[in-house]
């Protein structure tokens, strides 16, 4: 399996390419100026590789949730390489593919939305692999809970960020979060894999970013009422 991936869902973006179960990863730094250095170096990676663009079996991008300028340019640039070889696209969930560098077999996932939110879903490893037991939400931290059995392992910048905020009996079944990890491209190619495999590939002038929330923006008002600043 031959699988280009995309990540620009945060601030720290990456790229990966799968070839045959190795996977080459690289991280472009400095997030003001992903739209101008994601194509280059999607193409030095595949050069690199000496792979042909065409020779791929599919094209994946982080789909989100997350920051939504950083989704719609990994989506825009999925479909556009996808467009011009006749790819199908793996739209992979962003808070799946954080759930690959938790601890343990029961994943909490919680990334900072921004506008006072968190970004949230639950998952169960089998077979190395994250299977949903909760959605992607996105809810005030005051309102996250887990699922009801057993100890979970937290991951994602929402408990750095909102650890204050975030319900005690939530935190007190997570034991120490992880709350540096960021998603990656190398774990959305993984991902990819399982959709390719499984027939679920999309076709690029269908494929959407993952948004979650709708609304982008807040009043002063609704700003102030989550905690936020005015």
């Amino acid at each position: 399996m031959k699988i280009l991936s995309i990540e620009t869902s945060c601030e720290h973006a990456s790229v990966a390419l799968l070839l045959d179960g190795e996977t080459v990863e690289r991280t472009l730094e400095g997030h003001s100026n992903h739209s101008e250095r994601l194509l280059p170096t999607l193409k030095a990676l595949l050069a690199d590789a000496g792979v042909a663009l065409g020779a791929l079996d599919a094209v994946a991008f982080g789909a989100g949730p997350g920051a939504f300028t950083g989704l719609r340019l990994a989506c825009g640039v999925a479909q556009g390489l996808a467009m011009g070889a006749d790819l199908g696209v793996a739209p992979v969930c962003s808070l799946e593919a954080l759930a690959l560098q938790g601890r343990g077999d029961a994943i909490y996932v919680a990334t900072d939305a921004r506008m006072g939110e968190v970004y949230s879903a639950a998952y169960r490893l089998a077979d190395g692999l994250p299977v949903m037991v909760a959605p992607p939400t996105c809810c005030p931290p005051e309102m996250l809970t887990l699922p009801a059995d057993g100890r979970w392992s937290g991951i994602g910048s929402a408990f750095a960020v909102y650890g204050d905020r975030i319900p005690h009996e939530v935190l007190n079944r997570l034991g120490r979060p992880e709350n540096d990890a960021v998603p990656r491209a190398a774990d959305v190619a993984r991902l990819a894999v399982r959709l390719a495999e499984g027939g679920m590939l999309v076709a690029a002038e269908v494929a959407a970013p993952l948004y979650v929330r709708d609304k982008v923006a807040l009043t002063t008002a609704e700003r102030l009422a989550r905690g936020g600043r005015a």
